[in-house]
């Protein structure tokens, strides 16, 4: 049985054909420099995947810097960990912030894979599966700096409706100054509050969009509470991560 380039089984074979470092993890991970607790559900707990992943840590990536501060002189760190990966074995390449979608073009560029760096590229796609009339919001967890330079790169259509944590007691503040504790319970409720708000203030909303990677342990909650679909990066992923390996039958 041989491998092809993204890692897929070819039935017939005894022979092997090698060339990577890394198997059996097709999905590469660029992650910011970051100490806050990663928690089920967080896109960089390992345990959070239902598959191998393959992390690349970007160092001084910290979220001040990407979130809040454009990710300013961090393009060339980025690309740099997208090739390690690449050179690892990887056959397609995440990010753990949506805010990255702003380097969307240049790392897909710079490396001869599929590239998904935000979870806001979902978008459109959810637009085109609602009824008429219903269109998605974003729920993000700094609405002040999420510019639309981050929507367009990620093809966000424009006039999306914009919600966001910022301003709540814990998520974002835990979250994007780095701290070492998080009170889940507080951060749970800063969401759903969020995406609350965001219903309330949009009633044509059919679907929610959660651009933060951190926010994925907290989207069942979202769903139930404002009981429309909400799209996070896990499902993103997942999707992507099909494409990659399809499954056998």
């Amino acid at each position: 049985m041989s491998e092809g380039h993204f890692g897929v089984p070819h039935v017939g074979s005894n022979r092997v054909t090698g060339g990577k470092s890394v198997y059996g993890a097709s999905l590469g991970i660029l992650m910011l420099d970051a100490r806050f607790p990663r928690i089920p559900g967080d896109m960089g707990n390992a345990l959070t995947w239902p598959f191998p992943v393959h992390y690349r840590v970007v160092r001084s990536a910290s979220p001040d810097r990407v979130v809040r501060r454009g990710a300013e002189g961090l393009l060339d760190a980025f690309i740099a960990a997208a090739r390690e990966l690449v050179a690892d074995g990887v056959d397609g390449i995440t990010t753990n912030c949506g805010f990255l979608s702003l380097f969307q073009e240049e790392i897909a560029a710079a490396v001869q894979v599929p590239v998904a760096t935000s979870s806001l590229m979902q978008v459109a796609m959810v637009n085109a599966l609602l009824p008429p009339g219903k269109r998605a919001g974003i729920l993000t967890i700094s609405g002040s700096t999420l510019t639309p330079a981050h929507l367009e790169k990620a093809g966000v259509p424009q006039g999306t409706p914009v919600g966001t944590t910022e301003g709540g007691r814990e998520f974002t503040r835990a979250i994007l100054d780095n701290e070492l504790e998080l009170d889940v319970d507080l951060a749970r409720q800063d969401n759903v509050e969020a995406a609350q708000a965001l219903v309330a203030a949009n009633p044509d909303l059919g679907a929610i969009v959660l651009e933060c990677t951190n926010m994925v342990p907290y989207a069942a909650d979202i769903a139930a509470a404002t009981g429309l679909p909400t799209c996070s990066i896990y499902n993103f992923v997942c999707w992507f991560q099909a494409a990659l390996v399809p499954r056998r039958f």
